[in-house]
């Protein structure tokens, strides 16, 4: 260690009358950090791309080989072992190998290794055993072509990189965080892996995507091959077990199932989701029951999981590896390539060393059969000294060595001198021959390897894929998340109350008017006497502005909620008539739905969940000589329009009061759904299969393959299982036919039905454990072929074409039906249906909703002395409402 003066040196000190002293930091002390930077970088955190380890871990894999004998080491033996070669302490060692043998890949393991499902700690490494895998044995290491390195107390040799013949990174994966920089490589897929290897071989394009052992489901649309930015998105694996349970079967890289509870109950005590209890029946595989209470949605539940716990987490790769000493940014399509040229590279010096090694072995088999085959060995007999036994042999050997491949050195000679005469007496020329011929094969084999090396490193990877890949499919599955809007699923854990008069809104004014349930994170929009707007957060007390007219949970990009408002413009002036919605606004700010001029005030407003538009009567006040002093505005007559549009007059007279006399239906036209098979989503964006037009009383037929049938309101947020095999529209009065198996008549029967009850949820089979849905049929008027097994002995059956109409009427959902056939059927087909034309229903045609901006030249009807005992007109437009074929049947 240096001393005080060599620490110090370099740091100088300037002061003067009470000035600070300004100490400048020069010499030793500007390389500590950048020393002990590089030390962490390339020493501890970052893995290399030539093998894919970090130190500490090529060391393990290092010191597993010398103790490799077949059998089992206790794991403290092999940390000891390996300490011989790394700095650091036995607990970083077990804790690194333990990482490693969980990736179940390149050690055998055997005893408690933990578990990464449950996040259970591996036993004391005296109590766990491992070796090296036969996948680690093969890919792993060749001393021949290993570059050693001493030791860090130089007493022991270790590898500078170990010859991994295999993307062993992308693998595995690795995590570390360093000194101003950290890496986080995501583990892909070993297949996977392997067919972009032989992609990359012969010049094709491939993609890579990560794959978990936790499995989950994934979403990799902004993965970025890996580089910084990217991210993907993961998601547990969440079913309905039945209406008041959810089953978690899998779960998200990086957490366990500990850390998941945790975060749910956590949910559950801050009022986002609401929760019954929750069962771990975790194993080997995970198991996570949610029970719910009743008269909870468990498609809202499923998506209030992902929003609020961490059943979806978001991880963002970063691909840093370590080349040549320096750190090195690149993404995984760069590390496959640069790791596949890297095995081919390695092969070739395999085959470079093997063909070295033949062709020696080539050339002394040759020289030890002309040596014993021409009795060279006899012209030693009267030599007396060593050199004279040299030269004897040389001079013997030179007139057959002419088809030799290279010079007869001394070595050779030497080698010659060597063997036993037992071997002499017992030389047999014709075996060695033929081990000469061998050997000619295996030296051409590998020269043809060497000339066509790119075709050889293809059949490696195909044989390690051939021989290890068997067990080693995709486990998470690869598909594109829908947002899910927190807002829409969050619990309504609280109460909003209302002040009307005063102006205030919030969740402590219980004293005052209950408005609804809402959640901490809503949004509310509150709308004034005065014609004013305005959406805030919830809070616990809010002021708006005095004479609140209506309060209510805002849903943002809503075009289906239509605002129904007739307002005076100013003192004294006109009321006009306007019909709006609000899409998006600034929130906190304040928005006049009127004119702005001073004094003025609504007369009317409503709020229209799905566009309705009612009937009401104005009422005039008597001045002068008015004749028409009450009459009637049906709000279907008005277009709607943006909302600081000015609306239609209907009087320039003082409004009396305006009654509600009839309540009307919707002019908004129905909603077009489609569902998108890939997120498993209703949507409007004309994603995926077309299901129909619905309106607010329209619902949609769900059949899944255990046999259950519900109808469901058709809304965005529904969530779909995967065993879902009927999806349409429901029509009331079309009939549905099935076919299944009773589990103890141990027969076919086919029931006919209509939906009785569209709130219960009913299953269509019956239920014996046995029983099980075989066919479903949804149009009017189906067909069905029955294919009979054939006896022996007796000939085949011929198939019989079944009208299922005409087989059996309709019955109730619980009745049993009619026993198909008696005979051992081999399988039931689905034929091309009867034709069938549904009665057309003529509905009443509603309004087309137009967005457009108010001319005030066209739209005003001014209401004078001549002509005011006829009501005003209002302009409209009116459409059809679209065709009234039934939605379009979607089976799965």
């Amino acid at each position: 260690m240096q001393d005080n003066d060599d620490v110090n040196e370099g740091i100088e000190k300037e002061s003067s009358n009470n000035q600070v002293a300004l100490t400048r930091v020069t010499g030793m002390y500007k390389d500590w950090f950048l020393d002990y930077a590089s030390y962490v970088i390339l020493e501890r955190a970052v893995p290399a791309i030539e093998d894919g380890f970090k130190p500490v871990q090529r060391r393990i894999m290092h010191a597993l080989k010398e103790l490799d004998d077949g059998r089992y080491n206790k794991v403290a033996n092999v940390v000891g072992h390996t300490m011989q070669y790394h700095p650091h302490g036995d607990a970083s060692i077990a804790d690194a190998m333990v990482q490693i043998g969980q990736k179940d890949l390149l050690i055998d393991t055997q005893g408690n290794w933990g578990n990464i499902l449950t996040g259970d700690r591996a036993a004391a490494s005296r109590y766990i055993e491992a070796r090296l895998s036969k996948f680690a044995l093969e890919v792993v290491f060749s001393p021949k072509i290993t570059e050693w390195q001493a030791s860090y107390d130089g007493r022991k040799k270790e590898p500078v990189n170990l010859p991994v013949k295999f993307p062993l990174l992308l693998a595995q994966g690795a995590e570390g965080i360093a000194v101003g920089l950290s890496t986080k490589i995501l583990p892909h897929n070993f297949n996977e892996i392997i067919d972009a290897s032989i992609k990359h071989l012969k010049g094709q394009r491939f993609k890579l995507f990560p794959d978990f052992p936790t499995s989950g489901i994934i979403d990799v649309t902004n993965y970025n091959d890996g580089l910084r930015g990217g991210k993907i998105r993961v998601r547990a694996r969440i079913s309905q077990l039945n209406k008041n349970t959810l089953v978690i079967s899998e779960i998200p890289y990086a957490t366990n199932t500990s850390s998941l509870i945790d975060s749910i109950l956590k949910a559950n005590d801050k009022g986002k989701i609401k929760i019954k209890r929750i069962e771990d029946n975790t194993a080997a595989e995970v198991e996570i029951l949610i029970h719910l209470p009743s008269g909870i949605s468990p498609d809202k539940t499923i998506d209030a999981l992902y929003a609020f716990t961490s059943c979806e987490s978001s991880i963002s790769p970063l691909g840093c590896i370590i080349e040549d000493n320096k750190p090195l940014f690149i993404g995984v399509t760069e590390m496959l390539e640069r790791s596949t040229q890297h095995t081919v590279d390695m092969l070739r010096e395999e085959l470079e060393i093997q063909l070295a090694e033949l062709e020696e072995q080539w050339h002394f088999a040759s020289l030890e059969r002309i040596f014993i085959e021409n009795r060279i060995y006899r012209d030693i007999e009267e030599e007396s000294t060593w050199e004279g036994v040299i030269k004897a042999i040389d001079k013997g050997l030179k007139p057959f060595t002419k088809d030799l491949k290279r010079e007869v050195t001394v070595d050779d000679i030497v080698r010659l001198t060597e063997i036993r005469i037992k071997r002499i007496s017992k030389f047999d020329i014709d075996k060695a021959q033929h081990f000469i011929e061998g050997l000619e094969e295996k030296i051409a084999q590998t020269q043809h390897h060497l000339d066509n090396l790119i075709e050889y490193a293809i059949d490696y990877f195909k044989h390690l894929k051939d021989k290890f890949g068997k067990d080693r499919k995709r486990k998470s599955e690869i598909r594109i998340f829908d947002d899910i809007e927190a807002t829409k699923v969050v619990i309504r854990n609280t109460k909003l109350y209302v002040n009307r008069e005063e102006g205030f809104i919030g969740t402590s004014l219980r004293k005052d008017e209950y408005v609804t349930d809402c959640s901490d994170i809503d949004d509310i929009i509150v709308f004034t006497k005065s014609g004013q707007m305005m959406v805030t957060k919830v809070g616990s007390k809010i002021f708006i502005g005095k004479n609140i007219i209506h309060v209510a949970v805002f849903k943002k990009k809503d075009k289906r909620t239509t605002y129904n408002m007739i307002y005076k413009d100013g003192r004294g002036g006109s009321s006009y008539v306007k019909r709006f919605f609000v899409t998006s606004i600034t929130r906190d700010k304040t928005y006049d739905l009127t004119t702005g001029k001073s004094g003025s005030d609504v007369s009317y407003f409503s709020a229209n969940p799905n566009g309705e538009a009612e009937v009401v009567t104005v009422n005039l006040r008597q001045v002068g000589t008015i004749k028409k002093l009450k009459w009637d505005l049906d709000f279907a007559d008005v277009m709607i329009k943006g909302r600081a549009s000015k609306g239609n007059i209907v009087t320039k007279y003082a409004v009396k009061r305006i009654e509600l006399k009839e309540k009307g239906l919707s002019t908004l036209k129905p909603r077009k759904l489609w569902f998108d098979e890939t997120v498993q989503r209703l949507n409007v964006d004309e994603r995926g299969s077309f299901l129909g037009e619905f309106t607010s009383e329209d619902r949609l037929l769900i059949i899944d393959q255990k046999g259950y049938l519900k109808t469901v309101i058709p809304e965005l947020t529904l969530r779909f299982s995967d065993n879902m095999i009927v999806l349409e529209k429901w029509i009331p009065n079309k009939p549905i036919s099935v076919i299944y198996w009773e589990g103890e008549k141990e027969l076919f029967y086919l029931k006919r039905f209509l939906v009785e009850n569209p709130e219960k949820e009913e299953s269509i089979v019956t239920d014996h454990p046995k029983s099980y849905l075989e066919k479903v049929f949804v149009d009017y008027r189906p067909m069905a072929e029955i294919v009979f097994a054939k006896k022996r002995g007796v000939a085949r059956k011929d198939n019989l074409e079944v009208n299922i109409e005409e087989f059996i009427s309709i019955k109730g959902i619980t009745a049993m039906g009619n026993q198909l056939s008696k005979e051992k059927i081999l399988e039931i087909n689905t034929l091309e249906s009867l034709p069938f034309s549904p009665p057309v229903v003529h509905e009443p045609k509603d309004i087309e909703v137009i967005d457009q901006e108010d001319v005030l030249a066209n739209n005003e009807v001014v209401q004078n002395e001549s002509n005011a005992s006829a009501p005003p007109k209002l302009p409209s437009k009116k459409e059809n409402n679209g065709d009234d074929e039934p939605g379009q049947t979607t089976l799965f």
